[in-house]
């Protein structure tokens, strides 16, 4: 199981299918994405969890067999896809982006930046180029993300700590 280095989102996505699945697979850490995928294109390595931006020009082009999605429903730039919940119900491993503000910013300035950031979330130009790359928005109130945060924090602690990952 290849993927872009040790602790990187794409190893844990790939621990936390080992542990819901109760599979071994041997983990191989490249140092990014583009060496797994080289090596993962040329049969090197069997299977990698990695970013839908990184290798979705591969799977156009019939270079790489898209195996399926780990979000918890099927990619609208790849809508034939199976999602890995089809397979191992409950798993889900989603890439994100968030915006955050040092702890004392004044509420106005945050709710500010909220509504900003989601009006551009909302751009029509901005989200066919995000769905075009597998991605999708996933506007939050700030206390919707702080909440989000949380809960990712603690369900890829659970991963980290069954894989034995260690910091480099």
């Amino acid at each position: 199981m290849a993927s872009s280095g040790n602790g990187t989102p794409q190893h844990v996505s790939g621990e936390l299918f080992k542990m819901m699945a109760g599979v071994e697979m041997t983990h191989i850490p490249y140092r990014g994405s583009a060496p797994a995928l080289t090596d993962l294109l040329g049969g090197q390595v069997q299977v990698a969890f990695d970013t839908m931006a990184a290798s979705i020009e591969f799977i156009r082009a019939g270079q790489l067999r898209a195996l399926a999605v780990t979000t918890a429903v099927r990619s609208e730039a790849l809508p034939d896809v199976p999602t890995v919940a089809d397979f191992v119900p409950g798993y889900e491993a989603i890439g994100w982006y968030g915006v955050a503000a040092p702890k004392n910013t004044p509420t106005e300035i945050v709710e500010n930046l909220n509504r900003e950031i989601t009006s551009a979330l909302a751009d029509a130009t901005l989200k066919a180029r995000l769905a075009n790359l597998g991605a999708e928005p996933m506007p939050m109130t700030p206390i919707e993300f702080e909440k989000f945060v949380v809960e990712e924090t603690e369900k890829w602690g659970k991963v980290v700590k069954f894989a034995g990952i260690k910091s480099e």
